[in-house]
Order: structure tokens, then sequence, then C-alpha cells
């Protein structure tokens, strides 16, 4: 390939193939390292708080960006000075590169799992295998995982990135060997190609993506589409799937091919630095506006109402946009930008360890809060940013540099060696941090000390009572189309469901984990029960919606939520409202001690029939106070006599016999997490 096929090149007749294979060679950038600090950080800041940074989660569109851009420049400059690629030296730095700390991270974790949290264990083991496969997006799209949701212990949610970036490296390379092979003089059409491919994602994605709010009960079923044969959500899918989000990396990929910097070096563009840096402060300001102002897509993707519908409809686009503005100011050799404001110490340092980091941090914001949504304090956020920084300091130094630059076993055999000096405060050093890093399970027993950890008898009473529960929103009716999703839980393992009856359901009873500890003993007397562990209040809302628009909705309702997390008066009365017809609606009180919610919920759910008639409220935190025999050590999930107490409770707010039915036909109308 000559540099004539770049818009900046030099002309051909003044440098001969030789020179310009010669200035094939990409150099360190480091306001590539800088660019990735600013994305590494905004999307911790929105993991640990999203009221910090609302649009944080933008930071991973960025690195899609700059990964296309990078991974495409190594691939053409390869090709530049070889006249080849070699698919094998590529995929195996790329493996050097990216498994050490990955396999880390997915030791440690299932580690700390096995001692500290056995009751998530088995749900633990299908993120596990998708994260060793790099397949986590669509696993989550697969079981119905929804990325936003807050509830549910989630440790290895963060790895969807990692999953379509890998994607990305696995295929890419086989492209662009074909494309340095059949069209090396036309390299610049096919960087028009790839900006064209990224818009047309962003057409698709915005074709995918349905506006409308879930508490119109038309809107529901909309949210969901046919891939494969299966139920998915619509807004899982466009922001999951490699298809939707390979927008970034196209566009990242037509800059490397028009903005090599081998290339921009002699030409005329090289002397407008200035120009570049104002372009690039442009994009930066951009990224930085999208990043404060994006705050209503999270909402919108947790309960399904309008949300802002410019992040799915050209959004991502716009932030490949502001990115590639930046990298092209950042890559160029005299702008201030690069070398200066992103190119500075602390970005570069933090921009080198950004992958570390932003393996770690979810992980280890998840050891010390139940809930995959729980938002840390200051204070809190401080301390486990101090752990984060530490392990990823370790990681990098003793795990990744030595396995990235292949002196791995050197590095041992040097610990085994003569002791100098210096080796001696190195190793100091190296002791001081493993110890605390050490430090850090006891740190989090003393975090999950209030969260009374679950026995392994409750999960296995959980698991016991799944078959005997039924997923609504992934069954087929007679009035709607073919669903054959069957949306997962952070925790529950799936039964096999049965059809949704054409039948309008008797008693619907929705539920959590405290639920479906009973589900067996209700399903007795009839009852339909769906119940997951980890489930909010938000997620009954669209349950309530989907089965009242297929017609199915009967009489009686129960509902049991609010174990997991505080929720909010406008959910609930969203929920009541889409009610108000149904004969008796009965919902019961929770008994979760040392949680700040509890009261909270007790509260609104007390008050409810005072503005819903239909409701009788079952007050079980008053019933199991007295009665500590039908609760586990932890004081909320069901033992056999507490399941049976449970149901009897709920049987006589519904003014019913305690005969149980001659036949059960139990289903799963499809719970959300």
């Amino acid at each position: 390939m000559s540099d004539a096929a770049s818009p900046q090149s030099v002309s051909p007749a003044q440098d001969s193939t030789a020179e310009i294979r010669a200035r094939a060679v990409v150099s360190y950038l480091p306001g590539l390292d800088g660019l990735r600090a600013v994305a590494v950080v905004a999307v911790i800041f929105y993991h640990a708080n999203h009221s910090w940074l609302r649009g944080g989660f933008l930071g991973v569109e960025v690195f899609f960006v700059i990964s296309g851009y990078l991974i495409t420049l190594l691939l053409l400059a390869e090709s530049t000075r070889n006249g080849r690629i070699s698919l094998r030296d590529f995929w195996m730095r790329r493996a050097r590169r990216l498994l050490p700390a990955l396999w880390t991270l997915l030791v440690g974790v299932t580690s700390y799992v096995a001692v500290f949290r056995r009751s998530e264990l088995g749900n633990l083991r299908g993120d596990v295998i998708a994260g060793f496969t790099y397949v986590t997006n669509w696993f989550q799209i697969h079981t119905g995982s929804s990325y936003f949701s807050d509830f549910g212990y989630v440790p290895l949610r963060h790895l969807w990135s990692l999953a379509v970036e890998e994607q990305f490296y696995l295929l890419w390379p086989l492209l662009m060997l074909v494309t340095t092979k059949i069209a090396r003089r036309r390299l610049p059409m096919v960087g028009f190609l790839f900006l064209l491919a990224s818009i047309a994602i962003a057409v698709a994605c915005g074709w995918l993506y349905r506006t409308g709010p879930v508490d119109d009960i038309t809107q529901t079923p909309n949210q969901y589409f046919s891939f494969l044969g299966r139920n998915v959500s619509r807004i899982d899918f466009a922001y999951l799937s490699t298809i939707t989000r390979m927008g970034g990396l196209f566009i990242g990929a037509a800059l490397a091919i028009w903005w090599r910097p081998w290339s921009v070096a002699r030409a005329r563009i090289a002397s407008r630095g200035a120009a570049l840096d104002i372009i690039g402060l442009i994009g930066l300001i951009g990224l930085g506006a999208m990043m404060w102002r994006f705050e209503n897509v999270v909402a919108g993707g947790q309960e399904g109402t309008r949300g802002y519908d410019l992040l799915y409809r050209g959004g991502f686009f716009l932030v490949g946009l502001a990115s590639v503005a930046v990298i092209a100011a950042v890559t160029h050799p005299t702008a201030v930008l690069g070398r200066v404001v992103l190119g500075n110490r602390v970005l570069v340092w933090i921009g080198r360890r950004s992958y570390g980091m932003y393996l770690y941090h979810w992980a280890i914001f998840q050891f010390s809060r139940k809930i995959a949504g729980g938002e840390l304090t200051m204070p809190q956020f401080v301390a486990l940013m101090a752990i984060t920084l530490v392990v990823t300091e370790l990681s990098y130094r003793l795990i990744e540099t030595p396995v990235r630059k292949g002196n791995f076993s050197l590095w041992l055999r040097s610990w085994r060696g003569a002791e100098t000096s210096e080796r001696r405060r190195h190793r100091t050093r190296m002791v001081a941090a493993g110890v605390a890093v050490a430090a850090f399970p006891i740190f989090g027993i003393v975090n999950l000390s209030t969260a009374k950890l679950q026995l392994d008898a409750i999960s296995q009473s959980l698991v016991d009572a799944q078959d005997a529960t039924t997923d609504v929103l992934a069954q087929p009716t007679a009035t709607t189309r073919p669903a054959t999703s069957e949306p997962r839980s952070s925790t529950s393992v799936v039964a096999t469901p049965t059809t949704l009856p054409a039948a309008r359901i008797d008693v619907l009873a929705i539920g959590d984990s405290v639920m479906l500890g009973a589900a067996r003993e209700m399903s007795k007397y009839g009852f339909t029960v769906d119940a997951k562990k980890s489930r909010s209040f938000k997620a009954a809302l669209e349950i309530v919606n989907y089965v009242k628009s297929t017609g199915a909705l009967g009489d009686n309702v129960v509902i049991h939520l609010g174990t997991n997390s505080g929720t909010a008066a406008d959910t609930m009365d969203a929920i009541f409202s889409v009610l108000s017809d149904v004969d008796r609606v009965v919902v019961l009180t929770n008994a979760v001690p040392n949680r700040d919610w509890e009261e909270a919920n007790n509260t609104l759910i007390r008050a409810l029939p005072d503005r819903f008639p239909n409701v009788t409220v079952v007050d079980w935190k008053l019933l199991v106070d007295p009665n500590p025999d039908w609760v586990y050590d932890d004081g909320t999930h069901l033992r056999p006599t507490g399941q049976v107490a449970y149901t009897e409770a709920i049987m006589a707010a519904l003014d019913r016999p305690l005969v149980p039915v001659s036949t059960t036909t139990t289903t799963s109308i499809g719970a959300l997490d």
C-alpha cells in the first residue's frame, strides 16, 4: 500500500516504497491514553452514582471509537511495512493484552462468591462462561438480563462491552486482510464505506428502538421483537448487541484510513495543529456535554418510559463524531491537545491502566453493595476507588505487563535470584500492596454484614420452587405474537414453562424471592405464580400491563415486592392504577430486617387501600415478627413452616377456603428482573 492512498499523503514520486514502509510505524500516542482516561473516569462515576454523571456510560462508546481507530491503524501499518497482515501475531498480541486481567477477574470473583456469597454461585456460572468466551453481550440479550436493571447481584455485567470489542478483534483483521489485498489503492473509498456503515447502523438502531411509556398497555408488546426465534427487548438489543454497537468501531476505522500519523506528519495539514486543537476541543466539550445531559436514558431503559430518544436515534453516532474529532487532534504531531491537555501525566497514568480499572471497579463496587443500582456515597466511593487503584496497579505491574511483554517467566526467575537492596524494597512495596488486597475480603465482610448473606438452604429452596412458577412475557398467547425467550433474573434457575392459556388467569401472583420460596405451596391452591429473585416493583408494572393487554388478567392479583430496594410512590400508583378494575388485589408488606427501605416501602403499601378500594393489605411484617421460626436467619426468606403460613395468609385475604385444587397448571408469565 502506498501513501497515495491517503488524502494527506505526499506524492509517491517523492518517496520510495522503502521509505514509505519505514515510516509506517505507529508511535506511542499519549493523547489517546488521556482520552481513555476521560472515558473510564466517566464510566466509573456513572457506575458509582448515576446522579453524578448521568451520561457517563457514553464513555464506553468512546472506547469503541478508539479501538476502531487504533486497531485499524495498527493493521494498516503492518500491511504497509511487511506487505501482509499476520493474523496469528495480531491475535496473540490481543490475547496477551486482554486475557491475563480478565482471567484474574473471573477467578477472583468466582472465588469470592464461592466463599462469601454461596447462594449466588449457581447463578454466576453462566456469566463466568460467557465472560471466558467473550459472548457476555449475547448471553445477556438471550437470557433477558436487562443492562438497565438496578437489581440483583451482577459482578460481571460490565463484561458485555469487552465481548463486543473481542468479537471485533476476531473478525476485523480478516476484513482488513481482504481489504488490503483487493483495495490497496482505494482505501479512501473503503473509509467512506466504513462511514456509511456507521450511518446505516445508526439508522437501523433508530428503527429498532420504540418510544412510548409502558404504562400505556398498547405499548408494552412493542418493546419486544423476534430475533433468531426469541423475543428480546428492543432497548437491550440496541444497547448490547455487537450489530448495533459496531457504529463506533466503524467510524473509528474510517478515521484510521483517512488519518494515518505517518502520512499526516509529511502532508500540508502537518502545520495546522492549532486548527486541529480547536476541532478537538469542540469535540471534547461535546463529549462532556452529552455525558452531562443524557440524563433521562436510564429511567427510559429501566421503566420503558420515553427516555431520551436521541440516544438511540443518532446519539451514539454523535458521540462517535465527537470522539473522532478529539482523536484527530491528539494524534496530530503539533497539536497541543494531545501533548499537553490529554497528554498530561495523570491522565496518561490512568489511561494506560484503563483496561484493568474498567475490569475491576465494577466487581469491587458490587462486593460492597447488594444490588447493581445501589448508589455509593462519596466516602464509600473514595474507599472503594482506593481498593480499585491498588488492585489495578498490582494487576498492571505483576500480571498484565509481564505477560504482554512476554517476559513473565523471566520475571518469576528474577524473584528467585539474588536479593539486591532495590529488589528488597520492591518486594516490600509489593507485599504491602498484597496485604491491602488480601484485606479486601475482610472489608467486604464488614460491608456485607448488614446484608445478612443468604444461607445455602435458602438458595436450594428457591431452586426447588422454580418449576412451580410462570414466566408470562416469555409465553405465546392466543392474542399476541409467539414469545420464545425466557428472560432471566440475575439469580434464578429458569424452568421450562408452559404456554400461557387463552383463558383468564384466576389468581395471578407476582413476587420476588420471598414469594418464590412459597411458589410450590401456592400452586397447590391454583395460583399462577410469577416470582423471580431480585425483582422490583418496576418490573411488576410491565408484567401487569402485558397480561392486561392480552386479556388474560383475571379477578384476583397478589403482589409481594420490595425485598431488594425502595420504590417510589408514583411507581406503585402506576401499578395499582392499571389494576383498578380488578376485583381484588392483595399486597403484602415486607420483612427485611436492617434495610433502610423496609419501613418506607411498608408505609406506602399500608396506605394503598386509601387510594385504591380494591386493594387488601396483608401485613406480613407484623405476622413474621412474633414467629421467627417461619423464616431463615436472614429474617426474610421462608422456611417450610413459613411457606405454609404465607399461603394461608394470602388465601384468607382472598376469602378462599384452604382446599387444594384437583389439577394445577402453572405457567411463567415472563419476569423482568
